[in-house]
This record gives C-alpha cells, sequence and structure tokens, in this order.
C-alpha cells in the first residue's frame, strides 16, 4: 500500500509541452549557434612582418643545417648577408621598439586585438542563448517534474537530477524540468554533429572547455626576438662548412674499386 502512494503520475500534457518543447528548443538553439559562430568568427590575417620574421630564423637554421650542400661561396655570401641583417634589425617587426624595456601594449597589437574579439564573439554566442534558454525555463517549468529514468541510481545523483526541487522523498530516478535542460546541454551532441556533422559549434561546452583548458601563449616581446637574431648571428659565425662533394671523384673511384693511380696512367695515356 505505501509503494503506491509514492507512486508520482505525470500528466501526459507535461511529455507534450514540456519535456518535448525544452529539448527541441535546445536543438534549434545548437543549430542557430553554429550558424552564427560560423558567420562571427573572422579569417586569420597573417602580419607580413611577423612572418618575416619567422622565415629569417627558419632560414639561417636551413642554411646552417644544409651548408654541406652547397659551394662555400654560396654558404659564405649567405652567412655574411644574414648575419649583418640580424645585427641590423633589418627583419624586426618592430626595430624602434626592440631596444626599449618597456613590455609590449597586446591592446596595441591589431593581431591581438582580433583574436581577442574572435574569442569574445564565441562567448558570447554561447552564453547568451544559455543565459535565455536557462530563464525560460527556470520562470515558466520551475518546479516540473518530467521524466523517471528506467534505472535505479544512488542519492549522490540527487543534487543532479532534481535541481529546482527541494524534497528529500523523491526517487532519485525522477528528473526535474531543469536538470533536464543540463542533461540536453551536454548529452545532445550526437544529435548535432548528425545534424551538422563533425566539428560544429552548436554545443559550445566542447569550445568553452578546449579554451579553458589550453594555456595562454605568452605574448613574445620584440626584445625576445631580437636576442634571438643575436644567438642566430652568432651561430651562424661558428657554423663550421665541410662541402659534402669534396673529393667526390675519388670517392666514386674508390666505390667501383678503380685506383687513383690506374685512372691517372689511363689518362696520360
Amino acid at each position: 500500500m505505501s509503494r503506491d502512494m509514492n507512486q508520482i503520475f505525470l500528466d501526459p500534457a507535461i511529455r507534450d509541452w514540456v519535456l518535448i518543447p525544452i529539448m527541441v528548443v535546445m536543438v534549434l538553439v545548437g543549430v542557430l549557434r553554429h550558424h552564427a559562430t560560423q558567420l562571427l568568427s573572422s579569417v586569420p590575417k597573417g602580419n607580413v612582418k611577423a612572418i618575416r620574421e619567422t622565415a629569417a630564423l627558419i632560414r639561417a637554421r636551413s642554411l646552417r643545417a644544409a651548408s654541406l650542400d652547397i659551394p662555400l661561396a654560396a654558404f659564405s655570401t649567405r652567412r655574411s648577408f644574414l648575419a649583418s641583417a640580424f645585427e641590423k634589425g633589418a627583419y624586426l617587426k618592430n626595430p624602434q621598439t626592440s631596444s626599449s624595456t618597456t613590455a609590449a601594449n597586446p591592446m596595441g597589437d591589431p593581431a591581438g586585438m582580433e583574436a581577442m574579439m574572435d574569442m569574445m564573439k564565441k562567448n558570447v554566442a554561447m552564453i547568451v542563448p544559455q543565459t535565455l534558454i536557462m530563464s525560460w525555463i527556470t520562470f515558466f517549468f520551475s518546479g516540473f517534474v518530467l521524466i523517471k529514468l528506467p534505472f535505479p541510481l544512488t542519492l549522490r545523483f540527487k543534487a543532479m537530477l532534481q535541481r529546482g526541487i527541494e524534497t528529500s522523498e523523491m526517487d532519485v530516478a525522477w528528473v526535474s524540468s531543469l536538470s533536464w535542460y543540463f542533461l540536453n546541454l551536454f548529452g545532445l551532441k550526437s544529435i548535432y554533429t548528425l545534424i551538422l556533422g563533425e566539428d560544429n559549434a552548436a554545443g559550445g561546452m566542447e569550445q568553452m572547455t578546449a579554451m579553458s583548458a589550453t594555456p595562454q601563449a605568452p605574448m613574445q616581446q620584440p626584445n625576445e626576438v631580437a636576442n634571438m637574431f643575436k644567438n642566430e648571428k652568432e651561430l651562424l659565425e661558428l657554423a663550421q662548412f665541410e662541402w659534402s662533394l669534396k673529393g667526390v671523384e675519388e670517392r666514386l673511384l674508390e666505390k667501383y674499386g678503380v685506383s687513383i693511380g690506374a685512372s691517372d696512367a689511363k689518362k696520360k695515356e
């Protein structure tokens, strides 16, 4: 008898007007968020001067690594040119600030400003819809019991599944409207993938988790780039040249078993 008294019978209208509409609204909002994020995302623009800095360092390192494959005159010419350019700061993005000791202002860098604005747009596109949906559910469906899970759970899940319902007698398997919102928020990834494909921005939680888990790279100061150029100049000056084709004739003859003396005798004949 007590078991029948503790049972809860839900009106089918709750399923039709609360349970399914919340899920449909969240799916539609996720699709709209995906397209809004694509419209708000800007194409990253490359800075020519910053690319020159990186390319100059790569060129110097490639010259040291591939010095065996070019003649001595070509190696010496390239080494002198790069060492002189590094000493003068010809490849620096901001040569006038390379000697200053003050930290660079991130707000003055157009690339940094664009990255921060892009991140802010993505956060707004994720936070604003979720806040509106949560406010809508809290205002209209606060305290609603929507569904019962078909498997038993421990009491540790009560706070997660019955948010907004302050009672201790209800079975843990029952799910409130606010908890149903959070279950859809974290559990609609497969539906978004089915509708929009992989790498979609419908959920938004994965992007925020990735942004919070990824450490932000510190901004590279002009002094650091100038020091890298000086170190690379010193490495170029200390690089030892040894041409890989030096004595290639003798090595080729030795490979095929022809002695150098015999080849010289044939040439004289």
